[in-house]
């Protein structure tokens, strides 16, 4: 579709739950993970965070251990970018469908924030610089951005609006070459399947002939604001 010049957007995947006898049902998964040994604690902590239980674990020689787990299939979406990053690239996962079970209710998902366009323009070097401190950025300089676009992974909880269009103000006490000293962190390359991993139900991923984009759906920062307040209370 994108060959033939079609525009779309994707939202974050979802699995297939079933009604049966009366008891909602999600289907589990068989989860199997290669893992050096002195990193298999953080994968056993993050994957019990996502409703895992652990089978067995086995010693497999030249320090690495193979574990198996019996998972929500929802608890994988967004997990393999972690598990390559807390691995250090190291571990090999494979998984197969169990069966269906009870609903397991509610699990833990991406544990980082959004960096979100305030504005509309161009991005400058000069911006990109000082954002580049609260996260990881997904674009680099000179990309058009709009407002409630997603340009960066904040490196806390909470999402983050930021302004990456901001010049440095001139004056006849700075020149304009003082700018040259900056160095930009390359960004994350983030393909469709990387992006449809790491966004969240509020975000979607926009997918142009020539660029994959990720955006927050309500565009507007206040209505965001709105909408999160009208959320926790209705769930209080």
């Amino acid at each position: 579709m994108r060959r033939e010049d079609y525009e779309f957007s994707i939202s974050r995947p979802e699995v297939i739950v079933k009604e049966i006898d009366g008891v909602k049902c999600e289907p589990f998964e068989h989860l199997v993970i290669d893992v050096p040994e002195d990193l298999s604690g953080t994968v056993i902590e993050r994957l019990g965070k996502r409703k895992a239980e652990m089978k067995s674990m086995l010693p497999m020689g030249s320090g690495f251990q193979r574990i198996e787990f019996e998972i929500p299939a929802r608890a994988l979406i967004g997990f393999r970018g972690q598990f390559l990053t807390d691995t250090k690239g190291e571990g090999i996962m494979n998984h197969s469908f169990l069966e269906f079970r009870p609903y397991s209710g509610g699990v833990e998902s991406r544990s980082y924030g959004a960096l979100i366009s305030m504005t509309d323009g161009e991005t400058l070097a000069f911006s990109l610089f000082g954002i580049q401190d609260r996260g990881v950025l997904f674009i680099g300089v000179q990309t058009k951005v709009y407002e409630g676009m997603i340009i960066g992974e904040h490196s806390r909880s909470n999402d983050l609006v930021v302004n990456p269009i901001k010049g440095k103000a001139q004056s006849n006490v700075r020149s304009s070459g003082a700018d040259e000293a900056i160095k930009l962190i390359p960004p994350r390359d983030m393909s469709l399947e990387r992006a449809l991993e790491w966004i969240e139900d509020d975000e979607i991923v926009e997918i142009t002939p020539q660029t994959v984009r990720i955006r927050k759906r309500e565009l507007d920062s206040s209505m965001r604001r709105r909408y999160a307040k009208q959320k926790k209370n209705a769930e209080a």
